[in-house]
Formats: structure tokens, C-alpha cells, sequence
């Protein structure tokens, strides 16, 4: 069996957001075409399904980083922000960006909350699981056939 940390994260990432974006309950909002993902950045993302790629990749760190939460997140997707002539400075990322897409993933039950004891934050469901699984076991068997 293929589990999702045997296959390459990048070609996971970018077949699961193919998937994402057949759901319907899983759409960027208006502003997302006009909105920078963190105080770091210069310009707003160029790709136009990026909502999808980053909400796959938050997927697969869900998995991977067990409960976590919006802060941990922002710190994964920050970077250093260019201050010109002062030293440049590790700055996190839009945290509501990453608010909205752990909500529309609760939504389509690949993620839930969870509040036990100081482990606070979102864990991946069976369905989340079972999702990257057989997308991976996909990949794997395009990859074997070239």
C-alpha cells in the first residue's frame, strides 16, 4: 500500500488541489485574486488557483505535524520581509488566508478541530487520510508506467 509520504509532496500537492477544486464547497473568495499571503511578500500570488495549491499543501502538513493550529501554520508560510536599508526581518504569514481554508477544509470533513488538554488545533480526518492515499497510490502507478 502507498501511503502519501512515499510519493514526492510537490506532485501529491498538486494533483490533491485538482481534486480540491472539484469540490464546490472549496472556492477562493473574491478577494483572493487581489490579496498578498503575508506582510513579506511584495505582489499577490500569480498563479490563479493558488487558493487550491495552498490548501493542499496545508492539508499535507496537517498530516504530517499532527494537531496544529492557525499560529504554526503562519509561521510555516511566513518569510524575510525586505526592509530596505535595515536588516531584513522573518515576518508570518496572512493568517486569515490560512483561517479560511482550515474552515472550508472542516466544511468538506477532511479536517476537524480539536480542543483536548494544550494540544489545541486541527487534525486530519480518515476521509483527509483516505484522500491523499489514493492519490498517492495514483501517482505511483502513472510514475511506474513511464
Amino acid at each position: 500500500m502507498v501511503i502519501s509520504k512515499d510519493i514526492k509532496s510537490n506532485d501529491l500537492i498538486k494533483e490533491v488541489a485538482k481534486e480540491l477544486k472539484k469540490l464546490p464547497e472549496m472556492r477562493a473568495p473574491e478577494w483572493a485574486d487581489f490579496v498578498k499571503t503575508g506582510t513579506h511578500k511584495d505582489r499577490p500570488p500569480i498563479d490563479p488557483d493558488w487558493w487550491y495549491t495552498r490548501s493542499a499543501a496545508v492539508l499535507f502538513k496537517i498530516q504530517n505535524f499532527g494537531p496544529i493550529g492557525v499560529s504554526k501554520l503562519r509561521t510555516f508560510y511566513g518569510g524575510k520581509k525586505n526592509r530596505g536599508v535595515k536588516p531584513a526581518k522573518f515576518m508570518k504569514g496572512s493568517g486569515n488566508i490560512l483561517r479560511k481554508i482550515l474552515q472550508q477544509l472542516d466544511v468538506v470533513e477532511l479536517t476537524k478541530k480539536v480542543e483536548k488538554d494544550q494540544r489545541r488545533g486541527r487534525v486530519i480526518t480518515p476521509k483527509g487520510v483516505s484522500l491523499l492515499d489514493t492519490i498517492s497510490s495514483k501517482i505511483k502507478k502513472t510514475s511506474k508506467k513511464e
